[in-house]
């Protein structure tokens, strides 16, 4: 029974680490423990191993890694495209060689095994059209239109030139570093993908998000009642309260349950534990990116967005220390006026100026139905795209 305790806690710190070596720099986690883990095992450990490796083998050795690390995180390449292939692949392949022989069951029928069958060919197909799509990519030949179709705000946006494609600009577009290319209303470079998510994909990677979100909760109950049903046919609660006495309560119970399921559907419990942890993070993800969604705003601009009210703070904090020392030399040369206030509400008092809120005026934002008709319907894909012509 510790024993295979010890396996559960060794799988949860295991998903725990991959989960934050993976996803831990993603917005949702910003804050987070899982992006403390993700910061030490990307920055403190991995500075840690490379001085370790330089000492022990030289640095050509640690030259040799960063070349790799190079190769896997600032170039193009097919790394994470593969792995998640394989992760579906094996845990499909371990769905089937544990569980298929279960069907029809007490609470599942045989049709479950085509229906996971298509949910999963779905999944693989929405994960080939996020990665080999067009983000919308910006050229010479579209600049014009798109510097018409997204206007500059001035404040996050305003008129430039992009330094590598020597091209104007636009608005809510971004050169990716990775992709070597200028993307129109871009989110973020995706390594799952290896492609950028930008106008025109971004449908097909908030799809991709939503259908793995179904298809791992639907893995998750199926399996579940696959497991309540052989509990349900093999009679265990009667068993164990007839013929092994044990009271008919859930804390008398359940630990021989575990035991049981642990040691009979091991398997099982254990493709359950990995689906429904990525259940949640897979609603989390598709929850932020949602809310970016309905708000017609990427992460990208979110970034650019906090980055900009962290620096007007700044700035307004400045002005209120230059005025509260301004008021306070004129106080000590005579030349302001005396107010009689207690000490306390002196200590207390703060500059009218500290209470001025930086707020974020998003001009994109054109209600909730419009947005989406934008992401379901990219500007670039409809007519009036091309009658335009930035001035």
């Amino acid at each position: 029974m510790e024993v295979q305790w010890l396996l559960v806690i060794h799988g949860v710190v295991t998903a725990l680490v991959v989960l934050s070596f993976l996803c831990g720099q993603w917005p949702i986690f910003r804050g987070t423990f899982i992006e403390k883990i993700h910061y030490f095992l990307t920055f403190g450990a991995y500075d840690y191993f490379l001085r370790f490796v330089a000492v022990i083998c030289g640095s050509r050795a640690r030259d040799s890694i960063l070349t790799i690390e190079h190769y896997c995180c600032d170039r193009p390449n097919p790394i994470l495209q593969i792995l998640y292939l394989a992760i579906i692949g094996v845990t499909y392949f371990f769905v089937i060689k544990s569980s298929f022989r279960y069907f029809p069951g007490y609470y599942v029928s045989e049709m479950h095994k085509y229906i996971s069958m298509l949910a999963v060919g779905v999944g693989v197909l929405l994960f080939l059209l996020t990665s080999f799509s067009d983000p919308g990519t910006v050229k010479a030949e579209n600049v014009s239109q798109y510097l018409a179709a997204y206007p500059y705000d001035e404040v996050i946006y305003s008129e430039k030139e992009c330094s590598t494609c020597k091209i104007p600009k636009p608005a809510r577009s971004k050169h990716c570093g990775i992709c070597g290319r200028c993307v129109a209303r871009f989110d973020h470079h995706c390594g799952w993908m290896n492609n950028c998510i930008g106008e025109k994909n971004t449908r097909y990677f908030m799809a991709f998000l939503l259908w793995h979100f179904f298809l791992c909760l639907y893995g998750t109950i199926i399996l579940g009642l696959i497991v309540a049903g052989q509990m349900k046919e093999r009679r265990i609660i009667y068993v164990l309260t007839v013929y092994y006495g044990v009271e008919n309560s859930f804390s008398s119970l359940f630990p021989h349950v575990v035991q049981w399921l642990l040691g009979s559907h091991n398997t099982q419990v254990l493709l359950i534990v990995f689906l429904f942890l990525v259940t949640l993070l897979l609603a989390g993800f598709f929850g932020y990116h949602a809310h970016l969604c309905l708000t017609n705003t990427t992460t990208n601009e979110t970034f650019k967005w906090q980055d900009y009210i962290s620096w007007k703070r700044k700035i307004n904090e400045a002005k209120a220390s230059a005025a509260a020392l301004k008021a306070s030399l004129q106080s000590m040369n005579g030349e302001g006026k005396a107010v009689k206030q207690s000490k306390w509400r002196a200590f207390f008092r703060k500059s009218p100026l500290q209470y001025e809120e930086v707020t974020k005026n998003n001009i994109y934002d054109k209600g909730i139905i419009k947005n989406l008709h934008e992401i379901l319907f990219p500007l670039s894909e409809r007519r009036s795209f091309h009658c335009q012509k930035y001035t």
